[in-house]
């Protein structure tokens, strides 16, 4: 990835944005912008977050190279339309956050889903045979219901990661984890009522994140601006829709849903542990 040269890195402050779920492709768009940010040596960094969160690993890799970060310069993260569940994880790598009243942040907890289709698989005469090493080898296997002994395997691996998540933002936001618990039940809130429990620390638009950056950093608010690290792409690709997925085909055929596109989502996320808030 090249990114393009700007001459005194020292008076402007870094932005990245983080739009949509959080998987691989955004982890590693993320971390290399990061890497940016702290080899050209910019004294603070604006986090935009638009996100209802995604996977457990790849939010984690975010907080941690955010952390390590704060140790060199000061971040501030502004909470967009929606901010929830892995948004949230990844803000708590900021020392500072800001969200709009009426954002929609919170959901603080883990899902995981199975999708059984047993029932209709027998419909049209399609079974599986399996051989395996272990009982739990095929633990969420699409063709038949989970095992009770399963499912307390999956509840403990969910549990972990809940803790995680729960003692993550009450390290950073320097509340007592059961003060968390009483809130991190998977309920969704607003700014507001973010700032009341102590997960934010500002309201305020984008716009007054980025004077409060340029003020911890020592400088002018009013001369002060964005430099927006994105993906650069090559020429070709901007000239020509990258998105020639069979999919992405029948995505534009009169009569597909929104609900067709989640049922995608749902089958490539199958038997993964989530930080997603799913409206």
């Amino acid at each position: 990835m090249v990114w393009p040269l700007k001459p005194r890195f020292r008076k402007q402050i870094a932005r990245i944005e983080i739009n949509g779920v959080i998987a691989g492709a955004t982890r590693k768009r993320i971390l290399e912008a990061l890497k940016t940010v702290e080899e050209r040596k910019f004294p603070a960094l604006l986090l935009r977050i638009d996100s209802p969160g995604g996977t457990v690993g790849d939010s984690q890799e975010i907080y941690t190279a955010l952390k390590r970060l704060q140790e060199k310069l000061k971040i501030v993260a502004s909470f967009g339309n929606i901010s929830a569940s892995g948004g949230v994880y990844i803000g708590m790598g900021a020392q500072h956050i800001m969200a709009n009243p009426g954002t929609i942040t919170g959901s603080i907890g883990v899902i995981l889903r199975g999708n059984n289709l047993e029932r209709l698989l027998e419909r049209v005469g399609v079974s599986f045979k399996v051989v395996k090493s272990g009982p739990y080898k095929d633990i969420l296997a699409f063709d038949r219901e989970m095992t009770e002994s399963e499912r307390n395997i999956l509840q403990e691996l969910i549990d972990i990661s809940y803790q995680q998540f729960v003692q993550t933002v009450a390290d950073a936001r320097k509340l007592a984890v059961d003060t968390v618990r009483s809130f991190a039940d998977g309920r969704i809130f607003t700014g507001q009522q973010a700032l009341e429990l102590g997960v934010v620390d500002r309201l305020g638009t984008e716009e007054d994140a980025r004077r409060w950056a340029a003020e911890l950093a020592g400088l002018d608010p009013e001369k002060t601006r964005c430099f927006t690290l994105e993906e650069r792409k090559p020429l070709l690709n901007r000239l020509i829709s990258r998105d020639t997925s069979t999919f992405s085909q029948v995505r534009n055929l009169p009569g597909f849903t929104a609900g067709a596109e989640w049922l995608e989502f749902e089958l490539s996320m199958n038997g993964l542990p989530l930080w997603l808030y799913r409206p």
